[in-house]
């Protein structure tokens, strides 16, 4: 891999930024000052640092964000805040993404990675990977909402998987 790839998904800036940081000598590889943008490292192998600073190569990398109301399960949005507008400039220099989504009314855990094969596997429909979804309902859960979730319930263009629907907590209020 060129340095300058190397140094620009580790988080220190876009290719512009790091050949200024090339020329200024301060980076080192295996020990020696380098200021060529273009050498290949192997980022596995060779010892890389940056302000005194060993780095660490991470070709994937996961967050685990709190999404709040308010904001949407995207990469970009022209009209709304986006979970990748939560995170600081080094997270989104590693081009993540959200893995599944939630509804810009609701708050909840949401794995971002850069892993699309993770991610894969976590949302493909044939993995049948369980998820989890706590909701706060206004209203009464009955039984016979039980038996609907567990037979699938038909909406106007589909009818969804069967679900398990479990009742943790009933405010009679």
């Amino acid at each position: 891999m060129r340095l300058d790839k190397f140094l620009v998904e580790m988080g220190f800036g876009s290719r512009t930024e790091v050949k200024r940081l090339l020329k200024k000598k301060q980076v080192l590889v295996n020990g020696k000052i380098e200021t060529s943008a273009k050498i290949q490292i192997d980022e596995n192998q060779d010892e890389i640092s940056v302000n005194n600073q060993v780095l660490i190569y991470k070709r994937f990398v996961y967050y685990l964000l709190n999404k709040p109301k308010g904001v949407i399960s995207a990469t970009e949005d022209d009209k709304h805040r986006t979970v990748l507008d939560l995170l600081d400039e080094n997270a989104r220099q590693k081009a993540v993404f959200p893995v599944g989504w939630l509804d810009i009314d609701t708050h909840g855990l949401l794995l971002l990675t850069n892993n699309g094969a993770l991610a894969h596997a976590m949302l493909s429909p044939k993995k049948h990977a369980a998820k989890v979804y706590r909701a706060k309902v206004d209203g009464i859960i009955t039984e016979k909402d039980v038996e609907h979730f567990e037979a699938g319930i038909e909406l106007k263009d589909f009818t969804c998987q069967p679900a398990k629907l479990t009742i943790l907590e009933v405010n009679e209020e």
